[in-house]
Parts: C-alpha cells; sequence; structure tokens
C-alpha cells in the first residue's frame, strides 16, 4: 500500500489482523485513518498512534465515514463483522450509492467457499452475474491491488442508474 502511495482507512482498532496491518503501514511511513465508535475506543481496543483517529457515535457512523473518506475497499480474512461489512458495501454499489472498487483478498483460499457460494446465487438467479462480478477477488495483494486501481463502475450497472434509464426512457 505504502508504496502505492495507498493511505489505509479502518476500523481504529490496535488488535486483530487490522491492528498488525496498521502498524505496518505506519513502520512503512504511510498514513493511516481510524474511525471507531466512542465504546470500542472506551474499551481501550483504540490505537493510539495512528495518523489520525476519528472517534464517532456507533457503527452506523463508523461505516458510513469509512465508506465517505475510502477510494475503495478491501476484505481480508475475518469474522461475522468483516462480511457485514463486505456485503453492504457489495450491495451499495449495486444500489449506485458508491462505484467504488470493492476487494476480497482470499489468502491461502480462506474466501474460496464465499466466491463459490455468489456463483451458486447466480446460478439460481437471486444475483445478476454483473452485481458478483463487482467483487474482485486474488490471492496475491499486489494483483489485487492493481485491480482495484484500474477497475470502472460498468454502465448501468447500478439499480439506481436502471431505473433512471427506465424513467428518462429512449
Amino acid at each position: 500500500m505504502v508504496q502505492n502511495d495507498i493511505a489505509l482507512v479502518y476500523g481504529g482498532g490496535q488488535v486483530g489482523l487490522m491492528g498488525v496491518i496498521a502498524d505496518a503501514v505506519l513502520a512503512a511511513g504511510g498514513t493511516v485513518t481510524g474511525v471507531i465508535p466512542q465504546a470500542l475506543m472506551e474499551s481501550e481496543v483504540g490505537h493510539n498512534h495512528l495518523t489520525r483517529q476519528i472517534v464517532v457515535k456507533d457503527m452506523h457512523e463508523r461505516k458510513a465515514l469509512m465508506a465517505e473518506l475510502s477510494d475503495g475497499f478491501i476484505a481480508m480474512p475475518g469474522g461475522i463483522g468483516t462480511l457485514e461489512e463486505l456485503f453492504e458495501t457489495l450491495t451499495w454499489a449495486q444500489l449506485g450509492f458508491h462505484d467504488k472498487p470493492v476487494g476480497l483478498l482470499n489468502t491461502a483460499g480462506f474466501f474460496d467457499g464465499l466466491v463459490n457460494f455468489l456463483q451458486h446465487l447466480v446460478q439460481q438467479g437471486f444475483l445478476k452475474r454483473e452485481h458478483a462480478a463487482l467483487l474482485l477477488a486474488d490471492s496475491d495483494p499486489a494483483a489485487l491491488l492493481q485491480k482495484l486501481q484500474q477497475f470502472e463502475m460498468p454502465e448501468g450497472v447500478s439499480w439506481m442508474s436502471r431505473r433512471a434509464a427506465r424513467t428518462l426512457g429512449p
């Protein structure tokens, strides 16, 4: 990230994988912005050595501000919170609320089951192929960053743009 002049925006914690990544970005001379709810800051999980730490009221405000501050999103191996944020970000892209790239770092096949499940949703008719394609996945961090940097939202993919096209007519 630092070699590509990419700043990190994340949930602001000092624990777990993202705490380690924040420390690595800082050690390499990069910029790190944390966005953390007051309750988590008070429970001493907030990182105290970031370039910028923003304390917000709650998780909803946190996610909205992180999305606003970010130019793209990467989900890395994690738990239910990671999946919740990943799917909310993909949903926002599908609806046309943003046109930012959404990536999945599939380290050691961690997300293979999820990627296969998304293809199952397509096959069963619950997810359009073009919406599944909004998730850019790779097992190599450098390759994933390149995919995100090259991403352009396809015309007419979002539900909002389709509705606008129907409303405006030919």
